[in-house]
């Protein structure tokens, strides 16, 4: 979960590479540093903490190279420290690597190489890379200009078991650079007389709107005015580009104070925009897709795999795909799912969520699916991404650069797209009245209107906020899909102000849930599926009378809230969609909480936005 950036070009390398650091601290932010070639060989610069901190170091200013590789870290192997930092270089300062991802045989590649006579100053199963690039480089001594580099990587390479996204550069060649990628992000930029890389385009979008995207097991060496791409046994491979149609406005904050409230306020044009014109014509448009009745027919079950917020997100799909596909429909989590050998054959249609499209877990479970038969679907934000590559078949949610680690109109995104799909499949089948399908459709398009609704009557939010910020312990309550809602909400303060809160469904409050309700303590109630507002009404009560402050969710206009601390009303909508508008006075509520904590909400502590390691 850490980023990674490189320049090859005819600029001084330093200043890009922070700047793209800078980018994609949102993937790891205990450490950075940066490598580039000078003329007296390699120059390495690292320390703990944020970019701002190696962006101090005295001397970064005064590189000169034009040609560099840099890190922000998020740990796994080793703590957070300098020495633990990337760049990581051989014994003989002769290369020098970053990486992403875990390899996992480390410990025995580290006792191999010791025994070999090479020391270790890290903890980091990095370390191991540049050593081991090393020694195969004198293994390769016999061969000729850069393919004794190329070489060398590419044995080091099949050494590790695990995942990995790799720069490497060797100062017996200052114009050129090795990368190579397997299970972890890696893009190629392609700009005139230069070529940038990165973990994630939104740190490279303002130098390149056209990329080179690696599978795995790919090997390229850049120059300034080059890319040559090799398979894993070195074959040249012919890559074609691909434009990306983000703007590079989207990836900076525009404006507000963080990017978490830049993107909760950008969810209607995103909800806008992932809809976009498939409701145009008699049928949703679908033309990815390749479903036929038959084929829906047949299926016996439909799994949403995910994880956190976009496992949320597929509570909600799920209620929408099971009412309207009238087909069983289960949501697991991805890191359960590929463990527990799943009940998964050609019968069963796997439906994956993730908003970076490099979800370690998800692309793992997407990829068991597969072995045993079923047809996959992947939905992502990020067209091109690595889970999009291996699935049978892929949508895009259409939202936009998000930069803040804890999601907010990826989710929403993920949502809308659920609720598409779900009309499409239905329409496909035709088992429901296309006037009802046709009206759910109505109801769609009014959402980025309703949201800019939503978003002003929130506000009313930030009182409640100051009431509330310094406790411990907030409770989430919902039934049906308010439960799912409930959840996601309950989450996003979790993430951001490091309160300890919990989602549960309404009917389970006394089964236990209850004992932990005392006199004084918040509970956040989510009321907007009209068949289950008085039974929920009931359950708050049981908090109310215990001395709870409560603050309601809801779209019931008749609603009697005397009994409520505070109520935030949000437009009417079918209970499909009642998640994208009612979750967002929770996206507000914590973001509030956590700005009087003073935190910073766009990287909260511990977490990072694209998680690429189990």
């Amino acid at each position: 979960m850490c980023g990674i950036v490189g320049y090859v070009g005819t600029k001084k390398a330093s200043p890009i590479l922070i700047n793209g650091l800078k980018r994609l601290e949102y993937r790891g932010y205990d450490s950075a540093g940066i490598s580039t070639i000078e003329k007296d060989g390699i120059s390495l610069m690292k320390d703990m903490g944020r970019v701002k901190n190696l962006e101090n170091i005295s001397g970064i200013n005064d590189l000169e190279g034009t040609i560099g590789i840099a890190h922000t870290r998020w740990a796994t192997h080793g703590k957070p420290s300098k020495e633990n930092s990337h760049p990581h270089m051989d014994n003989s300062k002769k290369f020098s690597v970053v990486h992403n991802g875990i390899i996992e045989n480390y410990e025995s590649l580290r006792e191999d190489l010791k025994s070999k006579g090479y020391t270790f100053y890290s903890d980091t199963d990095t370390e191991n890379i540049p050593n081991l690039i090393h020694y195969y480089y004198t293994k390769y001594e016999n061969e000729k200009g850069i393919e004794r580099f190329l070489k060398s990587v590419r044995s080091a390479c099949l050494d590790l078991k695990g995942s990995f996204a790799i720069e490497v550069i060797c100062s017996d060649f200052p114009d050129n650079m090795i990368v190579v990628r397997k299970d972890s992000p890696l893009v190629i930029g392609k700009a005139e007389g230069e070529n940038y890389l990165s973990s994630d385009i939104p740190a490279i979008l303002s130098f390149t709107r056209t990329f080179y995207l690696l599978d795995d097991y790919e090997f390229a060496i850049l120059s300034k005015d080059d890319v040559k791409f090799y398979d894993k046994d070195l074959n040249p491979v012919n890559k074609e580009v691909k434009s990306i149609e983000w703007d590079a406005v989207g990836a900076d904050k525009n404006g507000y104070e963080d990017y978490m409230l830049k993107e909760i306020y950008e969810q209607a044009t995103s909800t806008r925009e992932t809809v976009g014109t498939r409701f145009q014509g008699p049928k949703t448009a679908f033309e990815e897709l390749d479903f036929t009745k038959e084929y829906l027919s047949s299926l016996t079950r439909i799994y949403i795999v995910a994880c956190g917020t976009a496992m949320h997100a597929g509570l909600a799909g799920k209620t929408v795909i099971e009412k309207l596909s009238k087909i069983p429909t289960e949501v697991d989590v991805a890191s359960e799912f590929r463990y527990r050998d799943p009940l998964v054959d050609e019968k069963t249609l796997c439906i994956f969520l993730t908003q970076s499209g490099e979800t370690a877990d998800t692309i793992a479970a997407l990829k068991l699916s597969k072995e045993k038969g079923a047809k996959t679907l992947a939905i992502s934000n990020v067209i091109g991404s690595s889970i999009t590559r291996e699935a049978d078949l892929s949508i895009y949610t259409h939202a936009g650069p998000e930069i803040a680690v804890a999601s907010t109109k990826a989710y929403t995104s993920q949502v809308v797209l659920m609720n598409v799909l779900a009309i499409y499949m239905s329409e496909v089948l035709e088992n429901n009245d296309q006037k009802y399908l046709d009206s759910l459709k109505e109801e769609i398009l009014e959402l980025p209107e309703k949201v800019e609704e939503t978003l002003k009557i929130s506000e009313s939010l930030k009182d409640f906020a100051r009431q509330v910020y310094q406790e411990k312990d907030v409770f989430y309550l919902g039934r049906g899909v308010d439960h799912a809602i409930a959840t996601e909400g309950c989450l996003k303060l979790k993430e951001i102000s490091y309160i300890h809160s919990e989602s549960y469904a309404g009917g389970e409050l006394k089964h236990g849930t209850i004992a932990l309700i005392e006199k004084g303590i918040t509970v956040i109630g989510v009321l907007t599926d009209k068949n289950l507002v008085k039974k929920s009404i009931s359950n708050l009560q049981e908090v109310i009378t215990r001395g709870a402050k409560t603050l309601i969710i809801t779209n019931q206009k008749d609603l009697d809230t005397k009994a409520f601390d505070v109520v935030v009303t949000i437009p009417e909508s079918n209970t499909f969609i009642s998640p994208v508008l009612a979750v967002i006075p929770l996206q507000l509520f914590a973001y509030y909480v956590a700005k009087e904590k003073g935190l910073d909400v766009d990287k909260p502590r511990n977490l990072a936005k694209s998680v690429t390691v189990e």
